[in-house]
């Protein structure tokens, strides 16, 4: 019973990795904004830093909170654009 547990749990941690976008394209007024998202969940393994309440859309997702929490991680971490044109690609 345990390793059935285990099991499920492993499952469920990972059901929102498996059906995960590889690539996201964003509409926006200054230029599409392509996101890798498969990229991203490899380097930072923590899907909570983007995706507060879990698996799925990200709430209160616009351009304010792309810009302070994107560009802001980018900022810190000292990788990835941070610069409008090395995002917004016309």
């Amino acid at each position: 019973m345990k390793k059935i547990i285990v099991a499920l749990s492993v499952v469920v941690a990972f059901a929102g990795t498996a059906v995960a976008a590889e690539v996201i394209e964003f509409p926006a007024t200054m230029g599409k904004v392509t996101f890798n998202h498969k990229k991203h969940q490899e380097s930072l393994k923590e899907c909570k830093l983007c995706h507060e309440k879990g698996p799925g859309k990200i709430e209160g997702f616009g351009k304010e909170w792309a810009h302070k929490t994107c560009k802001g991680c980018h900022e810190e971490k000292k990788a990835g654009p941070t610069k409008c044109s090395e995002c917004h690609k016309k």
